[in-house]
């Protein structure tokens, strides 16, 4: 039994009411794009057709006029001719979910990819989240554990703090949110693959799912060949999934890798309904969805769980002015630039510190931490801007101070940013060995 024939089957579950209240006729097809006759259903609603070969197709409405429904094929390899019959099923508002989807790895309509039992779950949760009152929303007020020294210690992340991560391809982006998933102290935590290479998925999925970290982990896979209707409902699903977990007054980590995905997926679905296309191709409908997103996440507004996102952003050709990066940077509460150069010369993680930034440091951490991570930030940042002058010996030492010690500083400022793949370092150890850095550097300086 295929994984269409198990999810038909959970349909014929649903109350009577829902099922085929209403049919049509496919009038129009154009490889993506179905027209059929009109019938009421809401946009996001979910249909079947009957293809020429009496195959399930899997369908979604994306838009109505006076003459047609408009719907997105989201199976491959479909035989819709004319004629064919298009049937509601169900109006997509809602998913199935409870705690028994932690430790499995689901599509983007819960359809499990680990080869065990299809899910049967007893609860359910809106696919676009509930409405919140921001100023009812808890401050971020308590730092977030993920495991990682340099995020920890440097750019320290709240709990219910939005963060992006930009970088170009291969510059360690998934080894990143591995290390994140695997080291961080978050009682659940849901990682969405989104348009991701097929092969990727599995080798994170393979890192992720283990003995130690099943029961706090979920996975909504949806590889890049799949259409783009299901790469968004993949990325709401997997929001959904922490949104749930929060009402439960849980501390969430989502990872979504990545958003620049979901936008082109966004982009395909707004270019076939005619949008008119703006800067690099993007419709207006992907600029409102970044938001829409990303403000599901957060802190709570009725209770004391919160949702810690991480957003990967691919910057194209390491372009960091992107519409989708600079959408993303002006929503989200810091960014996390990952340097082409660092991954060359072997610094990894490969951040970026002189252009990353928490925008909620300096709230949730006291000063002391504040002062060694102004003072190592400022060391990083005169080594890097002088780094070429240095190689050519074109600097004199003793012409400034703050350079002499970025300097002296550099070797130890490398091993503190660096840090294995299966090697954990929590907060206070991070924090500890920041304070060590500059105390003993500083008793250097005085022996000096």
């Amino acid at each position: 039994m295929n994984l269409n024939s198990l999810l038909f089957e959970k349909i014929k579950n649903i109350k009577s009411e829902k099922v085929f209240v209403s049919s049509g006729k496919v009038k129009k097809f154009d490889g993506n794009i179905i027209y059929c006759d009109p019938f009421p259903a809401p946009i996001g609603s979910l249909c079947k057709v009957n293809d020429k070969m009496k195959k399930c197709i899997m369908c979604e409405i994306i838009g109505f006029n006076e003459e047609h429904n408009m719907l997105a094929v989201l199976d491959q390899n479909a035989n819709i001719v004319v004629g064919c019959e298009v049937s509601l099923f169900d109006d997509g508002r809602l998913i199935e979910i409870d705690e028994t989807i932690l430790g499995r790895v689901t599509d983007a309509f819960g359809r499990p990819l680990d080869d065990k039992p299809v899910l049967k779950m007893k609860e359910k949760w809106p696919l676009l989240g509930k409405m919140m009152n921001p100023l009812k929303r808890k401050p971020v007020t308590e730092p977030l554990d993920v495991g990682i020294r340099v995020i920890n210690s440097l750019l320290t992340i709240g709990r219910g703090q939005r963060v992006g991560i930009v970088a170009g391809s291969g510059v360690g982006k998934s080894i990143l949110l591995k290390m994140m998933s695997k080291f961080t102290e978050a009682d659940v935590v849901v990682v969405g693959l989104i348009g991701e290479r097929a092969r990727e998925v599995g080798v994170m999925v393979d890192s992720l799912i283990d003995e130690e970290s099943r029961m706090k982990i979920s996975v909504v896979a949806v590889p890049a060949d799949r259409s783009p209707l299901m790469r968004i409902r993949g990325a709401n699903r997997a929001t959904a999934i922490a949104e749930y977990f929060r009402s439960k007054n849980k501390n969430v980590l989502l990872i979504m890798d990545s958003l620049t995905r979901i936008a082109h997926a966004k982009r395909e679905i707004g270019l076939s309904l005619g949008e008119q296309p703006t800067s690099k191709g993007y419709p207006p409908s992907v600029i409102s969805m970044i938001p829409n997103l990303i403000e599901r996440t957060g802190t709570s507004d009725n209770g004391s769980g919160s949702i810690t996102a991480f957003y990967t952003v691919l910057a194209d050709a390491d372009d960091t002015n992107d519409p989708v990066v600079d959408t993303a940077r002006a929503i989200l509460d810091g960014h996390i630039v990952l340097s082409r150069l660092n991954a060359q010369l072997g610094i990894y993680p490969a951040v970026d510190l002189t252009n990353s930034v928490s925008r909620v440091m300096t709230d949730i951490v006291d000063q002391n931490h504040i002062d060694s991570a102004v003072k190592f930030r400022s060391h990083v940042s005169l080594y890097t801007e002088n780094r070429d002058l240095l190689l050519m010996g074109g600097y004199v030492q003793g012409q400034d101070r703050m350079l002499d010690e970025a300097i002296a500083m550099w070797p130890k400022l490398l091993d503190f940013i660096s840090q294995k793949e299966n090697q954990k370092a929590d907060y206070e150890t991070s924090l500890k060995d920041l304070t060590k850095l500059y105390s003993s550097g500083q008793n250097n300086e005085q022996k000096t």
